[in-house]
């Protein structure tokens, strides 16, 4: 079966894609992504396509525009190519924080991009763990949203002490992803009271919970500029906490973040490799899991017309 299946990697996360083609046992499809002397883009589809069931990966990272436009074209080249079915296989979809009109004059860019990824030629979209469930409903193509939660639940079971844990969100907003993560994990959770000022800055509040003289655990969908992260943690300590860790699935790790984290109070951070993570922003506390096994059954069951849903049974 999987002689019709191929797998292409652009250029935001080869180490992914290798992954994933290693799971299935099947070598990653040939790509060529190059420039035109005048700056265009170039994508030229190297492997026979005609009639495959075909999966493009691509994250939406720095520089995110480049990486759009580029899965874009490949998926109107495989489009061109008689590809059978074209699935976009997006780990991080960025502008999933783009998600509503909470000021005037701006566009819901995560609504505008899913439109996009249809037009070029994508006939389904398989991604992870989306900053809001609602961003599932702007695609009008099929969307398997799949969530690395059991993964990283799992990385903490094994390595620390449960009984004295508790799992932290951030903000009210994030409170049905951590009361799944704390379910999981069957430890209770609390929540901080936490107003935005802007885009990068917040202003923290109080703890709605017990966490003091508790080891706590921060969980988020991602980690950007580390400016959320650190102001729970200053909360946290403020509040009695007697060790703090952190999960989330995206580590961005944008701006200063590596920077902020290295010089915070916290024993150890866990995200995924949703986004790939360049060896200089590597430290000690950080561990990086990887969902390439979770993609590949995705991406199988989805060749084969099984359940994907099944998977988190």
């Amino acid at each position: 079966m999987n002689d019709e299946l191929r797998v292409f990697a652009c250029n935001s996360n080869h180490a992914l894609t290798r992954e994933i083609c290693d799971t299935l046992a099947i070598p990653v499809s040939p790509l060529e992504v190059s420039r035109f002397s005048n700056d265009n883009l170039h994508v030229q589809v190297q492997a026979n396509v005609r009639e495959r069931d075909v999966f493009v990966v691509q994250s939406f990272t720095e520089p995110v525009s480049d990486h759009i436009m580029e899965l874009m074209i490949t998926l109107d080249a495989l489009r061109s190519a008689s590809a059978r079915r074209v699935t976009a296989v997006i780990p991080y979809y960025s502008y999933a924080r783009s998600d509503k009109k909470d000021a005037p004059r701006i566009s819901i860019t995560g609504r505008l991009v899913a439109d996009m990824l249809r037009t070029a030629g994508a006939d389904r979209v398989l991604t992870m763990d989306l900053h809001a469930d609602q961003v599932h409903g702007f695609f009008s193509v099929p969307v398997d949203h799949l969530t690395a939660i059991p993964t990283i639940a799992a990385h903490f079971r094994a390595h620390h002490d449960l009984g004295n844990m508790v799992a932290v969100a951030t903000d009210a907003g994030g409170a049905k992803r951590v009361g799944r993560f704390s379910e999981r994990l069957g430890i209770p959770m609390a929540i901080i009271d936490k107003r935005r000022v802007s885009d990068t800055q917040v202003k923290q509040g109080q703890v709605v919970g017990e966490v003091a003289g508790r080891d706590v655990v921060i969980f988020e969908d991602e980690i950007s500029t580390g400016g959320t992260l650190v102001s729970t943690i200053e909360t946290l300590k403020a509040a009695g906490a007697r060790s703090i860790h952190a999960g989330a699935v995206h580590g961005v790790l944008c701006g200063p973040a590596i920077e902020r984290l290295r010089a915070a109070p916290i024993e150890s951070i866990v995200v995924t490799n949703t986004v790939s993570i360049p060896p200089e922003k590597h430290f000690d506390k950080l561990t990086v899991l990887t969902v390439a096994p979770l993609l590949a059954a995705a991406i199988e069951r989805i060749h084969s017309g099984e359940s994907v849903g099944a998977l988190f049974e």
